[in-house]
């Protein structure tokens, strides 16, 4: 090192720094027994940067060297099947026959609202809402009846049958009771309906 070279305080020339010189024997190294790495980064310490020391230097890199653990996720990242969520078929068997509960359903669905869209005879709203209704219905009662109904198993299968089946049968009940010329008239239910509508 040349003279006035900065991290090597009262040794201008840079003598006994461990890096040059040296008679072979040890009388190169720094005083105070510091090996070689660290005197090399003696002059982050001396500018006020962190020491680094042995036992930082022997633990290799990306081990903990302790026993800490990764802490347990907070967020839920994956969710439990629903019961009864397997599949309807064989697992050899196509996909359309592996859903074929979530299939009939929509199919019936489908109709019903194809029927109230094209509205292709008199009273065609309300046998397509009740088509609507009974693909709920439908699905109610194969929640129920079926072990393993694949996709149709959204929750609980208690919980999935009365949705289904609430809404199923509200859906059937109004197409009923719709106007004009209901099919089913209830005094009760039919004071409620003028109530929400106007």
């Amino acid at each position: 090192m040349t003279a006035g070279t900065p991290g090597t305080a009262g040794k201008p020339d840079g003598a006994g720094d461990g890096v040059e010189g040296g008679d072979g024997d040890g009388a190169g190294i720094a005083e105070g027994g510091a090996s070689a790495e660290a005197a090399a980064a003696a002059p982050a310490s001396v500018l006020g940067g962190p020491a680094v020391t042995d036992a930082a230097a022997e633990v290799p890199a990306g081990s903990s060297g302790t026993g800490w653990k990764r802490p347990a996720p907070t967020l839920t990242t994956d969710t439990a099947r629903p019961e009864g969520g397997g599949r309807a078929a064989p697992g050899d068997a196509p996909a359309p026959a592996r859903q074929w509960p979530l299939l009939t359903v929509l199919t019936l669905a489908g109709i019903g609202l194809l029927v109230v869209g094209t509205d292709p005879f008199p009273q065609a709203f309300r046998i397509g809402a009740m088509l609507v209704g009974a693909a709920l219905l439908v699905g109610a009662v194969m929640r129920r009846a079926l072990p393993s109904v694949g996709m149709l198993a959204v929750r609980s299968r208690f919980t999935d049958m009365i949705t289904y089946g609430v809404m199923g049968g509200l859906i059937v009940l109004l197409a009923l009771m719709v106007q004009p010329q209901p099919w089913l008239k209830i005094p009760f239910l039919e004071e409620v309906l003028h109530l929400t509508v106007t």
